[in-house]
């Protein structure tokens, strides 16, 4: 039996006996390096290129350069079951405590699993993620932030990890590289606790006065860098953050990884989270747009990319790596902090045409903006309206890489990557958009259909945005009418009753749905 190994593969064993000199080492062009820049609570309408008023040089120099899609969809509303879904190629809907993950939560992706960045390690990337986890992290709860914290992002396909363990609004405040906690002191041990304050430290509640951001709902628990959080925390002093300077960290770890790397083939999940609260600028952008922090941290996640493509093209990998651009979910603008991010927002529109935002069944919770550039390979200036998700990835990338995934594995990803090079005009037949409340939606063609669903209209915890939730089912046409005006239902209570049975088919499956495909 003969075995056939990847031209990159057969340098790498070469060089190894050292049967090629350096300066022929080369990476396999058809395996391009992968940059995924993932934003958090970035609206649909907030890029320039999209239609916002926020410059965004960098961001827009991508869509310029690669391919802008239209129509590509977060398979969730919400951070955590998004970032599940994008790196296990399954709806988080599926597994039970995939909802907004607390600071505290252990390990929702188990080693073993079939992973983004597995399939990739598999076909010999080198794989890191950098910044905002959510996802969390460890086997037993209370977590020990004083130990090895594993399993984590290192057991599930990543070499390295550099990490916010979960958001900026909940503690602990403190970045995780690989397994351990950066700069922690053992003199001085992390404790955390999401039930009760600890030794009687400072709150946001009972001490407004040393708070330099006032927090409007919740986020009024302990403090760091005069910002009160979601969830109490003691020690750890050293190890604590300063926010100004989250995302120039991130740049560093990101540089740094690629820099060790440009010699394989590699896989960086830069994960940011400036526009997620609490929103704290650097003072290098602090005040530019004149749209409050929010708009100051779009113009700082617009410098993130440009930083990264910089030193992609200082080392020469540019046309050797593909660069994806998308967002988590939706945007918010009140998520916690009395940040004026309503009240200095002018004509720009964070959410676009679009009905609701974060946490929302409507369109604004999922439609995303998502960019692909590979130069050389992608036309310049291309834009695509395929029915595209995030969800996707993990088998377009397995396709790229040559690798077959089981049925019963990443059952909701679909190989869309000649749809993602822009090689193809159409991509999938439908998808299933996710809300809080494991509140499901169904699109397919022009139409989606929201299912029925007897809670709040509005979030219930004052961001003030439409859930979508109606005890009857709705159905919109899309193309005709992005801001889901007109329920349709009494007029099409065929194509209504259609798409209800199409989603419950999509709920009750257990393995991949080729019929699904386009």
């Amino acid at each position: 039996m003969k075995i056939y190994l990847k031209p990159y593969i057969y340098l790498l064993i070469f060089n190894s006996l050292g049967l090629i000199p350096l300066q022929v080492k080369s990476q396999n062009i058809t395996s391009p390096n992968i940059v995924l820049i993932y934003a958090d609570d970035l609206g649909y309408g907030d890029i320039s290129n999209y239609g916002g008023y926020i410059p965004t040089p960098h961001i827009d120099n991508l869509a310029k350069n690669g391919l802008k899609f239209t129509n590509a969809y977060a398979a969730a509303a919400t951070c955590t079951p998004s970032r599940y879904a994008m790196l296990t190629g399954e709806y988080a809907w599926r597994k039970k405590g995939t909802g907004v993950a607390p600071g505290d939560a252990t390990s929702l992706i188990l080693p073993g699993s079939t992973t983004l960045p597995g399939v990739l390690q598999k076909a010999g990337y080198k794989t890191a993620v950098v910044g905002k986890w959510h996802l969390g992290l460890g086997k037993e709860a209370p977590i020990n932030w004083n130990k090895d914290i594993k399993p984590g992002p290192l057991e599930i396909g990543f070499d390295y990890a550099y990490l916010l363990p979960a958001t900026g609004d909940r503690v602990p405040t403190v970045f995780v590289e690989n397994h351990r906690v950066v700069n922690l002191d053992p003199k001085d041990p992390i404790i955390v606790s999401y039930r009760k304050n600890l030794d009687g430290n400072p709150t946001g509640d009972k001490n407004p006065e040393q708070l330099k951001m006032m927090y409007s709902h919740g986020h009024n628990q302990s403090i760091t860098n005069g910002i009160s959080r979601i969830g109490y925390m003691s020690g750890g002093e050293k190890a604590l953050w300063q926010d100004e300077d989250i995302a120039d960290i991130l740049i560093q770890k990101s540089i740094e990884f690629l820099k060790e790397n440009k010699n394989n083939p590699f896989f960086l999940f830069l994960s940011t989270h400036d526009i997620h609260v609490p929103r704290v600028p650097h003072e290098r952008f602090a005040g530019v747009t004149g749209k409050g922090p929010r708009g100051d941290v779009i113009v700082q996640l617009d410098h993130t990319v440009g930083a990264i493509e910089k030193a992609l093209e200082k080392l020469n990998l540019e046309e050797n790596t593909l660069i994806i651009f998308t967002s988590d979910n939706g945007p918010v603008l009140d998520d916690g902090y009395l940040d004026g991010a309503k009240e200095n927002l002018g004509n720009h529109n964070p959410f676009g045409q679009f009905r609701g935002g974060k946490y929302s069944a409507y369109q604004a919770g999922t439609r995303i903006p998502l960019i692909v550039k590979w130069k050389g390979k992608i036309s310049p200036g291309s834009k695509s309206s395929a029915l595209i998700s995030q969800v996707d990835f993990l088998r377009s990338f397995a396709a790229l890489t040559s690798q077959n995934i089981a049925k019963n594995k990443a059952i909701d990803s679909q190989n869309q990557w000649k749809a993602l090079i822009g090689e193809q005009a159409k991509a999938r037949k439908s998808l299933v958009q996710q809300a809080i409340r494991n509140v499901l939606s169904y699109v397919e063609g022009d139409y989606k259909y929201i299912e029925p669903h007897s809670g709040p209209t509005k979030v219930p915890w004052g961001v003030n945005i439409e859930t979508g939730f109606k005890g009857n089912p709705q159905l919109y046409n899309l193309r005709k009418d992005p801001g889901e005006t007109e329920n349709l239902v009494s007029k099409m209570p065929e194509k209504m009753k259609k798409m209800k049975e199409e989603l419950k088919k999509v709920r009750n499956s257990k393995s991949l749905n080729i019929t699904n495909k386009q």
